[in-house]
């Protein structure tokens, strides 16, 4: 809440006379009362005069306003249901706090948890200040002993290559929280739950409300346009794109998509599926494709109607693929790859 100034805490007050009609009488009765009284006034001043000589001029020193009230302290121990429908317990505000996946530790710096982080993983690199935080092995394979090393309250790991880490370092006493969303709605949830976790419940729902409201001016831009079929590409040789059930695909589709894959999860794909399919848009990840003109010479691709039409959109992997708080900017890429005109380009 906004800090009210005291003046108009005290309501600013101000008074009007209200204007009489005298009679000449009174008039004169008037100034002969005002002749003494001011008199009177005049030696008052003096004296007041003679007593400001003596005690000096000081004024009043005004009233310091009131201070703002603290936040409520979380509340602990806190239990959450984590991504890999585990129930975790959380007994205090962690003050050390390990993170093994990218996306975490952008949340967690995101919603001002990030001075209690004392170790990331070699994949860390946003934000700037991750850099100066000890690396405890690289994404697919933390090393454990780095990370009992540290010493932390709480771990936060993801699922997939990171299934049998859970276990793992539970065994070392550690406390353990999966996040891995598959979806937008997920993502908002995670973050939420890492607030939680931490503590930073109002920074929390205050950066979930920021991403929901750039997340519907988006679906307000496309809400109009005509869906657009489009494929991903996320790895080549061989071909691997995502499909339905996926953070990518929940993406395309908010974004006014139609993903001609219509298998669930992040699977292969051949050049003959991806002929037949016809995408009018063709996205892909940087990592992937470097560029759309390198797309465009691979053989069999001159055929797409997305290569004709020029259509080929990279993509920034750490946009699209972290399932953290620049998530919606991915979003918006996505968007204006398949419905340029609606963002004026």
């Amino acid at each position: 809440m906004p800090r009210i100034p005291a003046a108009r805490r005290a309501g600013l007050l101000s008074f009007r006379g209200a204007s009489k009609t005298r009679s000449r009488k009174e008039t004169r009765m008037t100034r002969t009362t005002r002749t003494t009284r001011g008199a009177l006034a005049a030696l008052l001043f003096a004296a007041a005069l003679a007593a400001l000589a003596l005690t000096g001029c000081t004024q009043p020193a005004a009233p310091e306003a009131a201070p703002e009230p603290a936040a409520p302290a979380a509340a602990f121990p806190v239990t959450i249901t984590d991504d890999a429908s585990r129930s975790v317990t959380i007994a205090a505000r962690p003050e050390k706090i390990v993170s093994l996946a990218p996306a975490n530790t952008e949340t967690l710096f995101a919603i001002g948890a990030g001075d209690r982080v004392v170790g990331v993983t070699s994949y860390d690199d946003y934000p700037a200040e991750v850099a100066d935080i000890a690396k405890v092995g690289d994404f697919s394979g933390p090393n454990l002993e780095a990370v009992a090393a540290a010493d932390p309250d709480v771990v936060f790991v993801t699922t997939g290559v990171q299934a049998d880490v859970i276990g793992k370092l539970e065994a070392l006493g550690a406390t353990v929280v999966a996040i891995d969303p598959t979806t937008l709605d997920g993502v908002y949830e995670a973050i939420g739950e890492v607030g939680q976790v931490t503590g930073n419940t109002a920074e929390a729902d205050k950066l979930v409300a920021d991403m929901k409201a750039k997340a519907d001016e988006i679906a307000t831009k496309v809400a109009s346009a005509e869906k657009t079929t489009a494929f991903i590409e996320i790895g080549q040789n061989p071909l691997f794109t995502a499909g339905a059930a996926t953070l990518l695909g929940d993406l395309i589709v908010r974004a006014g998509g139609a993903n001609v894959v219509a298998e669930p999860g992040y699977v292969s794909y051949s050049a003959e599926q991806l002929v037949k399919a016809n995408p009018a848009v063709y996205l892909a990840t940087k990592t992937s494709a470097t560029d759309a003109a390198t797309v465009a010479k691979r053989p069999g691709y001159d055929g797409l109607a997305a290569v004709k039409d020029g259509r080929v959109v990279i993509l920034e992997d750490n946009l699209v693929s972290r399932p953290g708080p620049r998530i919606v900017e991915g979003l918006e890429q996505i968007a204006v790859g398949l419905h340029p005109d609606a963002f004026g380009q």
